[in-house]
């Protein structure tokens, strides 16, 4: 009789380092997103703004298996790929993993950070921060949408013109 059960050949640490650096990864790509998002939502990033989301990160230990360096490195290429691309299809991307769990409230919360780092909230960051909560919210409550449309989601209808 053959063993049906066959064993990896990884160790179980192994196996629980690379959950908890996925599960890292996620969550910066989650926070990078939301911090870039709002930063880039007055049309300048303010080098105060993408300080103030590595410092939270480091102060709260969010993503411990990831050097701040390289979160740098994600947050200037997250600006990058709000200024080549659909800002919303980048949002749901990397927001998607941490919709439902626990760390919803601390994306909101490093947006807010993020938005109040240079001493002022511009109104097209306060329009930021309130897609991000309502993607945060919706989503997890309601599942997945098959295409989001921004000026939906802010309340905003689009008027006919004759």
């Amino acid at each position: 009789m053959t063993n049906q059960y066959t064993r990896s050949s990884g160790t179980t640490a192994e196996h629980i380092a690379d959950r908890l650096d996925n599960r890292d990864e996620d969550v910066m790509e989650g926070l990078v997103t939301a911090g870039a998002f709002v930063a880039l939502a007055d049309g300048r990033i303010e080098e105060v703004e993408r300080d103030e989301l590595l410092d939270f990160i480091d102060r709260q230990q969010l993503a411990p298996t990831i050097p701040r360096a390289e979160i740098a490195e994600a947050f200037e290429r997250r600006v990058r790929q709000f200024q080549d691309r659909d800002s919303a299809e980048v949002i749901l991307e990397n927001l998607r993993p941490l919709v439902g769990l626990s760390l919803a409230s601390v994306v909101l919360r490093v947006a807010q950070r993020v938005a109040a780092a240079d001493g002022q909230i511009h109104s097209r960051e306060l329009q930021a921060l309130e897609l991000i909560r309502l993607i945060m919210t919706s989503l997890s409550a309601n599942g997945l949408p098959m295409r989001l449309r921004p000026y939906e989601t802010l309340g905003l209808r689009l008027e006919k013109q004759c």
